[in-house]
């Protein structure tokens, strides 16, 4: 098969180039636009990090009275006292916007996903939607964060209640909490943190939900267990603080060894499909560390989770949190969540559908609308990303193979990125101020976006087919659509196959507009939509030729995940990924960076950091490393009768919204709270039980 890459190869077009240098364009590079002003946007107020919680004992602890007379009186549970670490995490009530909560009520949410099952380490979904968030705790916790100042930014302590770095910065201890439990009362200590570092991160069998591989973590780092509440990290660089990020949602998250050990392949006889598909969303009260437990599910109509009572958390007058005893996800669409939470049958939803913008904002606006909502920072976005692995990642066949290549191409990649019109996809989501030209790279929302650093290729049709014929390719048979040359998978027309997440009406009509608008330019695009699960599934094995993706957090807050920016590690990157047996073959800008990448995570000092990523970007950007399509703010719709939401709240920055309100401090005030709860004074039953005790 002829190499694309030697046909055609130009130079990369330097942003120091003269005008006349450019006459085969109508348009030469140069920075995005300044997106427009959005009056609506909420304003956030920050405060210190150390003003948000801190470990300590209380004098004395309570719980809901019903909990007390129902399951302490009767010998069903412990005193609270004896449930709650010796030390619980505590929240300074200066940091919650309305003070101490009151017991009662739930939180009914609206969820497009279905459930996998339980098995989040071992990559199930159980639907998205803030369920995960609700069932999941971490070693840190980063979504608070979006109200601290850049240069107070760190992640704050979470089971791991604090660490300790050595003095030449290669090792961290870090002390976990002790005394704290499980839902089911057995207690959490490192066994369950080395569980799930040896027998999920680093098994090659096995893939945790949010792509946790051991290069998240820093290649060659290890991680050993020295007593109960003690584990040690050991890294290649010093002082990697980058990766107390990585350490919290969703990708070290770990699960209950005591109920996960048992069905791993390594300790048992089930294969690693079994392992995975152990605790299917039938398995009721899986034991977790987060406020909430699964206690009813109902195929395509409802999951209902109820108040965990051996949550370790508690408010400074002693409440064991969370305050709701109940969250609720109706299983239905994406969009139906955003309009059920405006109409008042939903009580929570992150407005991220652009479709729904006119409708919600008109609807909150009225006197007697239940809701309220408020828009964030233009902090989604969306990429199209190509895959550029050519040495093998999902055994490519021969057309996916050339069009491989053709990506590594960066005149290609510039006639693909000239040919959109971004003013057009973003209109065609929704009128308004409210989509922005996005060339990719990094969010405009974020504190390390710099525009001056951000290179953009205007719309430019015909200077897009002039960069695909430098790239080699003619439309050798008359049917407008270019053709591989002669010798390259028959010579036929360059068909590109574009994987696209069925779930969400926005992803789906921006890989509409970009077929539409690579027919054209002379490309033929297919899509391929699948639903979340198979989607991901399609993706993470590498087949797809470009995939529609919105924005993670390397690209949000770029702290977070941020081995992600580049092929760090054969699996770091979303789009580009080394095979079984390999290496990812970077291409010579990738190398670069991966070196700044690298470099950024080893430095400690922050403008340094800054400089860095401004370099990134405009590397990023000029390479057209990820096409980016639009963005635009998010915002977030809540019931007016809950309490303790956070001013400015980012529908997504360092995690989604669900996390960032905190929600086990969410509280209905009493004279506020309705009849919703659906088991209503009931906890938890045992492991495996159908539903509550």
């Amino acid at each position: 098969m002829r190499n694309l890459r030697s046909i055609g190869i130009a130079a990369g077009l330097a942003l120091s180039v003269s005008v006349p240098a450019l006459n085969a364009f109508a348009s030469e590079p140069t920075v995005p636009p300044v997106p427009a002003t959005f009056p609506a946007e909420g304003k956030i107020k920050y405060v210190a990090r150390d003003s948000i919680l801190e470990f300590k004992a209380l004098p004395e602890y309570h719980e809901p009275d019903w909990v007390t007379e129902k399951y302490v009186k009767t010998g069903k549970l412990p005193p609270v006292k004896d449930r709650l670490p010796k030390e619980p995490l505590v929240f300074k009530t200066a940091n919650m916007p309305n003070g101490i909560g009151v017991y009662g009520d739930t939180m009914r949410h609206v969820i497009g996903g279905r459930p996998e099952g339980w098995n989040y380490g071992a990559g199930q979904t159980q639907g998205w939607g803030g369920i995960d968030i609700g069932l999941s705790e971490c070693l840190t916790r980063t979504a608070p964060l979006f109200q601290v100042e850049a240069k107070d930014t760190e992640p704050l302590p979470n089971l791991a209640k604090s660490w300790d770095w050595s003095k030449d910065g290669h090792k961290l201890t870090m002390h976990l909490i002790e005394g704290a439990k499980w839902s089911d009362g057995v207690a959490f200590n490192a066994d369950d943190v080395m569980f799930y570092w040896d027998d999920e991160v680093v098994d090659p069998n096995v893939s945790p939900l949010n792509g946790a591989t051991p290069e998240t973590f820093g290649v060659g780092t290890t991680l050993k267990k020295i007593d109960d509440y003690t584990v040690e990290w050991t890294f290649k660089d010093a002082f990697p603080k980058q990766y107390l990020y990585a350490m919290a949602y969703g990708t070290f998250c770990p699960g209950p060894a005591h109920i996960l050990k048992p069905q791993h392949p390594k300790y048992s006889k089930n294969t690693y499909d079994q392992f995975k598909n152990a605790f299917p969303p039938e398995y009721m009260n899986m034991p977790v560390m987060g406020a909430w437990v699964p206690v009813e599910y109902r195929p395509d109509d409802i999951i209902v989770m109820r108040r965990n009572p051996y949550y370790w958390k508690v408010d400074e007058k002693g409440n064991q949190l969370p305050y709701l005893n109940e969250l609720q996800y109706k299983l239905s669409t994406w969009a139906d969540r955003d309009v059920q939470a405006v109409a008042g049958s939903g009580d929570f939803s992150n407005l991220e559908q652009p479709e729904n913008f006119v409708a919600s904002l008109k609807r909150a606006a009225e006197a007697n609308a239940p809701a309220r909502l408020a828009f964030g920072p233009r902090l989604i976005g969306y990429n199209l990303r190509m895959n550029y692995s050519a040495n093998g990642w999902g055994n490519p066949d021969e057309r996916s193979q050339a069009v491989r290549e053709l990506n590594r191409n960066e005149d290609f990649r510039k006639a693909v990125t000239m040919a959109l019109d971004r003013k057009a996809l973003g209109d065609s989501l929704v009128k308004g101020p409210f989509t922005a030209i996005y060339p990719g790279g990094f969010s405009s929302g974020t504190s390390f976006y710099d525009r001056k650093s951000t290179v953009y290729y205007p719309f430019d049709l015909a200077g897009a087919k002039a960069e695909l014929a430098k790239a080699g390719l003619k439309d050798t048979d008359g049917d407008g659509f270019v053709n591989f040359p002669a010798g390259t998978a028959g010579g036929k027309n360059v068909e590109i196959v574009m994987l696209v997440n069925n779930d969400y009406g926005t992803d789906k009509s921006l890989a509409e507009g970009v077929v539409a608008q690579m027919e054209k330019l002379g490309l033929r695009v297919v899509l391929n939509g699948l639903n979340g699960t198979q989607r991901d599934a399609s993706q993470y094995s590498g087949r797809f030729d470009w995939l529609i993706r919105r924005n993670d957090q390397e690209l949000t807050s770029v702290v977070q995940n941020t081995e992600q920016l580049a092929p760090v590690g054969p699996k770091t990157s979303w789009n580009h990924r080394a095979p079984e047996s390999g290496e990812v073959d970077l291409m010579p800008f990738e190398k670069d960076l991966v070196d700044i990448v690298n470099k950024f995570v080893a430095s400690e000092d922050n403008d340094k950091r800054a400089s860095l990523m401004k370099e990134f970007q405009k590397i990023s950007t000029e390479h057209v490393y990820n096409v980016g399509l639009t963005e635009y703010p998010g915002a977030l719709i809540v019931n007016k009768r809950f309490s303790n939401i956070p001013q400015g709240t980012p529908i997504f920055m360092f995690n989604w919204a669900e996390d960032s309100i905190v929600r086990e401090r969410v509280f209905v005030a009493a004279d506020k709270q309705a009849k919703y709860e659906l088991f209503p004074q009931e906890l938890p039953g045992k492991p495996g039980d159908k539903g509550p005790m």
